[in-house]
C-alpha cells in the first residue's frame, strides 16, 4: 500500500498562514523609515550639491577667460545672461570661443536650463563695475575692466562669485 508521505501522514499538522506577523510587519515598517531617513536628506540636498557645483564652474571659467586673456595677449570677456540662465566667453572679436574640452560648434557656452547636473541653479543677477553691466572684460594682464559679482541660486540656496577690481581675483561665497 502507498502512503503519501507528507508531513500530515507523519503525524505534524499544517498550520495555513493567511497574513503578516507583527514582527514581520514591525521589520518591514523599521527599514521603510530608515530609508525615508537616508533618501529625504539625498534629495532635498541636491539643490545645495548643485549650488556648489554651479558656484565652482562659474569661478573656473571667469579664471579661464582670465588665463585666455594673459596667454593670448587679448581681451577676452564673459558674458552672463540672467534672463536665460547662461553665459559664454566671448575673445576680443566679440566670437564665441572654443571650448577646450567639449570643442563644441557652438563655443564655450554654458546653459544652466538645459545641463540637467544644474537645471536648478539659476543666475540670478551678474552685475560688474558703476553701470552694472552684465559680462567682465579681462585684459592682456588678466584685470578685469571692472569688478562685481554674479549671484547664483538654486531654491533656498545661494552663492555669489565675486571678482575684484584691479587684480581680477575669484572667489566664492554662500
Amino acid at each position: 500500500m502507498c502512503r503519501n508521505t507528507t508531513a500530515q501522514s507523519v503525524g505534524q499538522t499544517v498550520r495555513s498562514r493567511a497574513g503578516f506577523t507583527l514582527i514581520e510587519l514591525l521589520i518591514v515598517i523599521v527599514i521603510l523609515a530608515i530609508s525615508a531617513a537616508i533618501a529625504v536628506p539625498m534629495m532635498s540636498s541636491a539643490a545645495s550639491s548643485q549650488m556648489r557645483a554651479a558656484g565652482g564652474i562659474v569661478a573656473a571659467d571667469l579664471e579661464y577667460a582670465r588665463s585666455m586673456a594673459i596667454s593670448r595677449g587679448q581681451k577676452h570677456k564673459v558674458v552672463f545672461d540672467p534672463a536665460n540662465e547662461r553665459y559664454e566667453i566671448q575673445d576680443q572679436s566679440g566670437a564665441v570661443i572654443k571650448h577646450p574640452v567639449t570643442q563644441k560648434e557652438n563655443g564655450y557656452i554654458v546653459n544652466f536650463t538645459t545641463d540637467g547636473r544644474l537645471d536648478q541653479v539659476k543666475v540670478e543677477s551678474a552685475a560688474f563695475g558703476a553701470s552694472n553691466n552684465d559680462f567682465v572684460e579681462f585684459d592682456s594682464l588678466g584685470s578685469p575692466d571692472n569688478g562685481g559679482t554674479v549671484v547664483l541660486k538654486a531654491g533656498d540656496f545661494t552663492r555669489t562669485v565675486t571678482v575684484e577690481p584691479v587684480t581680477g581675483f575669484i572667489s566664492v561665497s554662500e
